[in-house]
């Protein structure tokens, strides 16, 4: 498969690796509403975030939407949109790698891009995630009006969509709602018992010798399928449709024979790459939405609008999933979330994260009435905590941060051994089980010994404490009193902190 290459690709690629794995810190005061509510928006770096939220999330989120900066050379007021080619680059490819890893085996990520890197993003993400993945790329028509300033006016944008499971995304995708274009289709000419229908064809492509029987219309016109076509159903099925009335022949009664599709069965249309204005929204709305919530002079430059959001996560998710924007900007996605009851994760950069993000949500717990709350019934309620980036956990020598917590350790430990979020448990030194082995950490004095020789320290003593399994075991802790043969014995591999501690 054809690779780009640009300069500094290379430490690009290794950036994710050697990014620092942080701490996420709360700060009460500026969460909102339900405290308990799983809902999180971070403050910082998005990349140094995203590795943060691997111990806990990966594997885990439906569906993860991100409106990059385009590289337009415009100037922003609230984000650096000149980014040089390379640089652009180098910027998306590492934070892509860990928006994989946090990607459910049937999520899908969704992201934003004009023309001017569109090309080589579709590049990239085919190297990151595989040709096979992709699944379309949808055309979002973001102007109603004629934009007359270029050569030739851009009126579109493109949404870019992957999954980590094409048949997953296919089979659990929602079908559009019908729009009154299609509600038009459904008529009852005839007061059928079974109500509003459309007429769809009863001819297919191709030759099977049993579906190339006669039909005799009510007229006595006998009708076969046209060369190169076959009927879509055997006989007997046709004749049952026929016997319930399913199957119709023109007003005369001599037209071609076609099945009746009706209202009542109709689940909705399959979405398609062509996204209008009237059905996703467009600039023009997204910034009255914005200047609706923060006020014209302290309003957003380029916004999505809701309805956009709300298409994507319709499509792509239920009530219940998670959702992740790593690039939040006015927090849109996370509004639009919380009102489809869809709990998420946005993280936002520097003090931009306070002054609009935060706003916003708290206007929507408290039941905001813009852009999409009155087509989903929204009337408030829920909440969000608020985090930022904190300490590393390890520091420049390789140790392990003394700030550094059980249970932050314990995630990391979990994450490193078996690539995937720790399982919720009471706190023990006990982590898990993990393909029959199960992993230990002696760190804070978990089992209320603090002492050199206490808890931290393998001893046969707190070997006896420690939660019994009968199979391989691997302990973290400072070091270790038991033999070699002692440890063999047990089943033991013994790894000490912080020497044994493997970065992210």
């Amino acid at each position: 498969m054809p690779l780009l290459q640009w300069l500094n690709k290379d430490q690009a690629v290794r950036t994710a690796a050697q990014c620092a794995y942080r701490l996420l810190e709360p700060v009460p005061e500026l969460s909102y509403g339900d405290q308990n509510s799983e809902n999180l928006l971070i403050q910082g770096d998005n990349l140094e975030a995203l590795k943060a939220l691997l111990p806990f999330y990966a594997g885990k989120v439906k569906c993860i939407y991100i409106d990059p900066p385009y590289n337009t050379k415009s100037a922003f007021e609230h984000y650096d949109d000149n980014l040089e080619h390379s640089q652009w680059l180098s910027l998306i490819y590492p934070r892509l790698e860990l928006l994989r890893e946090l990607l459910a085996e049937d999520g899908s990520i969704w992201v934003s891009i004009d023309d001017r890197e569109a090309h080589y993003l579709k590049v990239i993400m085919d190297e990151i995630f595989g040709r096979s993945k992709f699944i379309a790329s949808n055309v979002w028509q973001k102007r109603y009006s004629r934009e007359n300033r270029e050569a030739i006016g851009d009126s579109h944008e493109y949404l870019f969509v992957y999954a980590m499971s094409p048949e997953s995304f296919k089979n659990s995708r929602n079908y559009l709602p019908l729009g009154e274009k299609q509600l038009k289709l459904y008529k009852n000419p005839d007061d059928d018992p079974q109500g509003p229908w459309q007429s769809v064809s009863l001819l297919a492509q191709g030759y099977r010798p049993n579906q190339m029987y006669k039909i005799i219309a009510p007229s006595g016109r006998e009708h076969y399928p046209p060369d190169g076509n076959c009927w879509k159903v055997i006989r007997s099925v046709y004749e049952k449709e026929l016997q319930n009335g399913a199957i119709y022949f023109g007003k005369d009664g001599n037209g071609v024979p076609r099945r009746k599709q009706y209202l009542k069965n109709a689940n909705g249309v399959v979405p398609w790459t062509w996204w209008p204005h009237e059905e996703a929204g467009h600039t023009d709305e997204a910034k009255k939405e914005a200047n609706s919530i923060f006020g014209s002079e302290i309003s957003f430059g380029t916004p999505k609008p809701e309805r956009l959001i709300h298409r994507i996560l319709h499509i792509a998710t239920n009530p219940g999933d998670l959702v992740l924007d790593s690039f939040l900007g006015s927090a849109t996605t996370a509004a639009v979330a919380h009102k489809m009851k869809r709990r998420y994760i946005g993280i936002e950069l520097g003090e931009h994260a306070v002054t609009h993000c935060q706003p916003r949500l708290v206007k929507v717990v408290d039941g905001e009435q813009g852009g999409i709350s009155k087509s989903v019934d929204w009337q408030g309620g829920g909440g969000f905590r608020f985090y930022k980036l904190g300490q590393t956990v390890f520091d420049s020598y390789g140790y392990i941060n003394p700030e550094v917590r059980f249970d932050a350790l314990a995630a990391h430990i979990w994450f490193a051994e078996t690539r995937s979020p720790k399982p919720p448990a009471e706190k023990s030194p006990l982590l898990g089980l993990h393909n029959g082995v199960a992993y230990y950490l002696l760190y804070n004095g978990i089992l209320g010994d603090r002492r050199p020789q206490g808890g931290n320290v393998l001893t046969s003593k707190v070997l006896e404490l420690l939660p019994p399994h009968d199979g391989p075991k691997v302990i973290y802790g400072e070091t270790t009193r038991l033999g070699p043969e002692r440890l063999k014995q047990q089943q033991i591999t013994f790894k000490q902190i912080p020497y044994d501690v493997r970065a992210l």
